[in-house]
């Protein structure tokens, strides 16, 4: 069974499941059924903390995470998200009040619960001050409809007025060999303040288990497709990332996914990993990755395996990269 960490006060396992690509974003929604034994699987293996949004598939990733749980609500840690709104000209923030509120009931109603456990600021809405929006959070948690607050990819000065507000319990960001840059003035914040922090694509959307090993390996409807970082040019270098944790990973008998998962889950005792898959198969994988020892030279060799400047491309394309404030 796979060990327990602390988002701040929030016990959880040491690793969650994001359940995003269940619904949307890497191919066409195939196997609701496939999806909720994998959620099934993901509590048998002693993980607690399942991960969705509002957003995620129009709100039907919400409904199927709600039917996985149906008869198992009191094993499970429950997060879920508002903020992300899409308009005529792409993906927006929102996080005025009412509209907070208003997330919040919709989620209960299709997760089919009475609280969420962990609540998400999804994105800043930067027109609307983070004090409003985390007032509302304050009220959902003394109304008892949800139990915890946090926050998704904000930086360091907002997660410091946002925790003057009401205590934040965790941030969600990006967090993986490729992806680094919370680590200076983000992560110190958290750790000053208490805060946990859980990192979402942990395995660089995939890319850092070696399955794709090119782009015809990616559905047509795949979001991926449209990343710098799985773009033909970028493509051939980010692989040769991949491949040194490989060689890496033999040494060991692991796979490079596993070897770079170990890697997130090694940062501290308040990092909680939330690789997402929709197949049994590859959460097994992942949970194995959780008890992964891993040594001070093993870390080091993984760095310089992987080193910050060897990625190519960058997270987002710029029309994503606006609208996310990055």
């Amino acid at each position: 069974m796979i060990s327990k960490r602390k988002l701040g006060e929030l016990e959880v396992s040491a690793q969650g499941l994001g359940c995003m690509g269940m619904s949307q974003a890497y191919g066409v929604r195939d196997n609701d059924e496939e999806s909720i034994a994998t959620v099934h699987r993901a509590l048998e293996l002693g993980v607690t903390l399942l991960d969705t949004a509002n957003v995620y598939g129009a709100g039907v990733n919400e409904e199927l995470v709600g039917r996985a749980i149906a008869d198992r609500r009191d094993q499970v840690v429950l997060a879920t998200k508002f903020g992300i709104v899409w308009t005529e000209d792409g993906m927006a923030a929102r996080g005025d009040a009412a509209y907070v509120k208003q997330s919040c009931d919709e989620s209960l109603q299709r997760l089919g619960v009475d609280h969420i456990d962990l609540y998400y600021q999804h994105r800043v809405d930067p027109n609307v001050p983070v004090e409003e929006t985390w007032g509302a959070l304050a009220e959902l948690v003394q109304a008892g409809k949800i139990r915890y607050a946090g926050i998704s990819e904000a930086n360091a000065a907002t997660i410091r007025r946002a925790h003057a507000v009401h205590p934040v319990t965790a941030l969600q960001s990006e967090w993986s060999l490729w992806t680094r840059g919370i680590e200076d003035e983000i992560l110190g914040t958290c750790r000053e303040l208490g805060i946990g922090v859980v990192p979402f694509s942990p395995l660089g959307r995939g890319f850092l288990t070696g399955q794709v090993t090119s782009l015809k390996d990616l559905p047509e409807d795949d979001m991926r497709r449209g990343l710098p970082r799985f773009s033909e040019e970028n493509f051939e270098r980010n692989m040769a990332i991949v491949e040194a944790l490989r060689a890496l990973a033999a040494e060991k008998g692991v796979t490079a996914g596993q070897l770079a998962l170990a890697w997130v889950q090694a940062q501290g005792e308040d990092v909680v990993p939330i690789p997402g898959t929709k197949r049994r198969k590859y959460l097994e994988e992942n949970v194995a990755a959780a008890g992964l020892e891993l040594s001070t030279e093993d870390i080091a060799a993984i760095e310089r395996a992987a080193p910050q400047d060897a990625v190519a491309g960058a997270r987002y394309p710029e029309r994503l990269a606006r609208a996310a404030g990055k």
